[in-house]
């Protein structure tokens, strides 16, 4: 083996290049210096433990120089040589020295006050274990003045609001309106309250219409009570009238049908003769966003008031028939009870001059017997005056009636009765509809609404009931404005 200083071997200079830092390390304190240092650092510290509290900073300074005897100086002036020629680390290195033993001197003062008080725990005792859990009632809250260290709700403020216990807190209200003259007020009461007790309802709010009030001002009170949903049982009347104070609300309606017409309920297909299934609907049922259709009518004496309506309106013929239609004989009848007011209007039907407009169209004038403005396109007995109609479509569907003499009033009746309520049921009947000369005796369109002024009054008509007369009418249509309550599981793509 060649000897380490062989030409062959390459040095460790070639290797390693020197660092500029190597100079500063070769030349720092022996192992030996540090540790006297250390053993002087630890003599200070501890006669700084042993001295008493009450002890001048003099007498503690006696007492280190007693303790570390006359080598000390000695030994410091070898620290300070040995620091003196390392400029670098060896003067960083020892004022890290310096500040440990700052901090050891200070901890040690603190444990030497720490053990002459009174109360002070011993340390060793404290950091043991002793067995014992904690529980949040064992620790005292932190609170301020006058707190009491429960939780609390606020407001926007900071102001203190009162929060009810989980169990206290309300549970889902729902308000039933009603028709006392339609329904069983108190059957219909019983099994309101008994369905929303096993759905975990709280007790249901009943209000009743009154002549007066045909629902809509109660139905406000009810909304304004926080309820979560709204029955509604009554004739069409009720129906119009409840909607039109629900619209925009967001908040479900339930149907439950009675009455004469239940016009809206046979065009959403509701079940006519269970009002249980109905009001079961409301707690597990599903919700259809309708269309809500507004008329704003404008009296002779030029004053103007709007209504809501959500199966159809209109003005003329249709609204004097309504206005002839005997009232006893509606309760007996129903509404087989319009032929009779049908009956009575016709004789005396004149056609009326109108001028009208749908919005994004041109003006139109003409003579006609009746304009309606419609939102569902059923009419009671199975007659389909407006097949196309959809409650969810944001449009409004218009039917101008301009018949001209008796061969009219029958092409109105062969349109209604025959072609949409018959043979657009089967493709031969709408193959035969597509193939027939058309006729002008009823025009139908479809748009966001109509605005139209007639010469002279004349009467209107909101889901069946009379709206007295008036010169112009405008009407809108408000999307989706009214959540129904259908039966889960009912179809409503085709509404």
């Amino acid at each position: 083996m060649a000897a380490s200083g062989s030409n062959d071997e390459p040095r460790r200079e070639d290797l390693d290049p020197p660092h500029p830092a190597d100079a500063i390390y070769a030349d720092g304190p022996t192992t030996a210096e540090l540790d006297a240092v250390a053993t002087e650092i630890q003599e200070q510290t501890d006669a700084v433990a042993d001295t008493p509290p009450d002890d001048t900073a003099s007498d503690a300074a006696e007492a280190r120089d007693a303790q570390a005897g006359p080598d000390a100086p000695a030994a410091a002036s070898d620290a300070g040589d040995a620091a003196s020629g390392a400029p670098g680390e060896a003067a960083a290195g020892a004022q890290r020295e310096s500040d440990a033993a700052r901090e050891s001197a200070g901890a040690g003062d603190a444990a030497s006050r720490a053990d002459h008080r009174p109360d002070a725990p011993d340390p060793e005792k404290a950091a043991e274990p002793d067995g014992v859990i904690r529980e949040p009632e064992d620790v005292a809250p932190d609170t301020a003045d006058g707190e009491t260290g429960e939780a609390r709700r606020v407001g926007r403020e900071g102001e203190t609001r009162p929060m009810p216990d989980v169990a206290e807190r309300p549970s889902p209200k729902a308000a039933l309106v009603y028709n006392p003259t339609k329904v069983d007020g108190d059957d219909l009461r019983e099994q309101v309250a008994r369905l929303a007790a096993e759905a975990g309802w709280s007790e249901p709010l009943f209000y009743e219409t009154t002549v007066d009030d045909l629902g809509d001002d109660v139905t406000r009170q009810a909304l304004e009570e926080g309820v979560q949903a709204v029955l509604v049982a009554g004739g069409d009347g009720t129906v119009r009238a409840v909607s039109e104070a629900m619209s925009g609300s967001g908040v479900p309606l339930a149907i439950v049908p009675s009455g004469t017409g239940n016009l809206l309920a046979r065009n959403l297909r509701l079940p006519l003769t269970d009002p249980a299934a109905m009001v079961r609907a409301v707690f597990d049922g599903d919700t259809l966003a309708m269309d809500v259709g507004w008329t704003e009518v404008r009296r002779p004496d030029g004053t103007t008031e709007e209504h809501a309506f959500v199966v159809m309106g209109g003005i003329g013929l249709d609204a004097a028939m309504i206005a002839n239609t005997n009232p006893q004989l509606k309760k007996t009848v129903g509404w087989v009870a319009y032929v009779d007011g049908a009956a009575r209007a016709l004789p005396s039907a004149k056609s009326f001059r109108v001028v009208y407009e749908l919005p994004g169209h041109r003006l139109h004038s003409s003579r006609v017997q009746s304009v309606l403005f419609a939102n569902c396109g059923k009419l009671p007995g199975g007659l389909d005056l407006i097949p196309e109609a959809s409650v969810a479509d944001g449009a409004l569907d218009i039917v101008i009636f301009q018949p001209k003499g008796v061969f009219g009033w029958l092409f109105v009746w062969r349109r209604v009765a025959w072609d949409n309520s018959f043979l657009r049921r089967f493709r031969a009947g709408r193959r035969v509809l597509s193939l027939r000369t058309r006729d002008n005796a009823v025009l139908y369109s479809r748009g966001a609404g109509i605005e139209l002024a007639t010469h002279e009054p004349r009467p209107v008509q909101l889901d069946g009931d009379e709206f007295g007369e008036a010169v112009r009418v405008t009407t809108r249509v408000e999307p989706s404005a009214l959540l129904v309550v259908v039966p889960k599981g009912h179809t409503t793509h085709d509404l």
